[in-house]
């Protein structure tokens, strides 16, 4: 096995020697700009960490399909960022902020083709599988990237369908470093199997996080502008769950209401004939008494409708998932009105209490990935590797 210090100098290293076409600069100067603008180098590491249970030694035949793991995401970050229009990225500007964004679209296109190139560099045993993982991957990563846009224009979304797009846009990627990492390092099936799905898991617990820190974070740290996910009208997994919470708040008080319309009705229907029945005869002192349907009849609940102004739903400025949808699709171009957007998100989540939600999901898919990973046949060196590797992803949070 390769401890970490190890791997950790050859990413360095890699990175810093990592080097692309020089001419013409137009095209390649942006590569060269968004790699220099660092990040966590996560996937590479994963990749190597992966490799590391399996091998004690590092060379270009995982080396550059590591490296080729980054260029990929690198690219998507290009795109992504015009997308949604990011004018920074890690404290910088974007590269279509910097240039311009026909030259971030195709200077994002040569560096998918240069990840492509890279991958291809796996020992040749294991280059079909490695290529088809990868294609594959970059084509869900694709998939989640469409959902995710296709969800700003719905009103709702639900959690199952936001976890299957981070899991696209995130997950998978993070999944074939795992993945990569131990079939180039020679792992049995399952291994590979349980070291994806520890990547899975742990991309999504990765994704939550930067939802969270997208409303909670602070931009010095977090490297993008707070609120980027509520100006441009994302779901995010906040959104989601605050919607799921308040709807089940409201659904709660019209039971309550309901049950409390049921009392007053039983209340208001005519008492059943008993001994003191006939001293308090109620045919005399009500005119038309005897029309009355009597109590087998009685309408129930919908005879005592709710006030006018209820209608069924939230009071004006109530908290409700109906609010939230409104908040989350109204314009905001002015900084006035981006200020007041955030604001009323922010105070939404509040009422929701979806903050500790967030890290209480977070904490549950971090332990669920680390879980999965530790099956596979490896050191207990190696698990705790695995932890270790994961609570530092997620700490960020903290």
């Amino acid at each position: 096995m390769i401890d970490s210090g190890t791997i950790d100098q050859a990413v360095a290293r890699l990175f810093s020697e990592l080097s692309f076409q020089e001419q013409p600069a137009g095209l390649y100067d942006p590569l060269r700009y968004t790699v220099a603008l660092g990040g966590k180098r996560l996937r590479p590491r994963l990749c190597l960490l992966a490799y590391s249970f399996f091998k004690d030694e590092l060379n270009d035949g995982i080396l550059s399909p590591a490296a080729g793991l980054e260029v990929y995401h690198s690219f998507t970050l290009i795109h992504d960022d015009v997308m949604d229009r990011s004018p920074l990225r890690r404290g910088s500007e974007t590269v279509w902020k910097k240039w311009s964004e026909t030259t971030a679209i195709l200077s994002g296109d040569v560096m998918c083709i240069d990840a492509f190139k890279r991958i291809a560099q796996a020992p040749v045993e294991v280059l079909p599988e490695a290529l088809s993982l990868f294609s594959r991957t970059a084509s869900e990563v694709c998939d989640g990237q469409q959902m995710d846009m296709d969800f700003e224009s719905r009103e709702m979304v639900g959690m199952d369908e936001y976890m299957q797009m981070i899991g696209l846009k995130t997950g998978v990627l993070l999944a074939c470093s795992a993945g990569l990492g131990a079939l180039i390092g020679g792992a049995d099936a399952r291994s590979r199997e349980c070291l994806y799905d520890y990547g899975y898991n742990l991309g999504l617990a990765f994704q939550l996080a930067d939802d969270y820190l997208d409303a909670y974070g602070d931009e010095k740290t977090f490297g993008k502008p707070i609120g980027g996910d509520i100006l441009n009208g994302k779901k995010s997994w906040l959104s989601v769950r605050a919607a799921e919470l308040l709807s089940e708040r409201a659904a709660a008080r019209d039971a309550a209401s309901d049950a409390a319309c049921d009392t007053a009705s039983a209340a208001a229907r005519p008492c059943a004939a008993g001994p003191r029945a006939a001293a308090y005869p109620r045919a005399a002192a009500y005119p038309g008494a005897a029309a009355h349907p009597g109590p087998a009849a009685h309408p129930g609940p919908a005879a005592y409708p709710r006030p006018a102004a209820y209608h069924g739903g939230p009071c004006p400025g109530e908290a409700s998932a109906a609010a939230l949808a409104e908040a989350l699709a109204a314009p905001a171009v002015s900084q006035e009105e981006k200020a007041a957007k955030i604001a009323r998100l922010m105070a939404l989540y509040e009422s929701a209490g979806v903050a500790p939600a967030a890290l209480s999901a977070i904490s549950e898919l971090t332990e669920r990935a680390v879980s999965r990973g530790c099956e596979a046949d490896i050191s207990d060196s190696a698990r705790d590797s695995l932890r270790s590797f994961a609570y530092s992803l997620v700490g960020r949070v903290k």
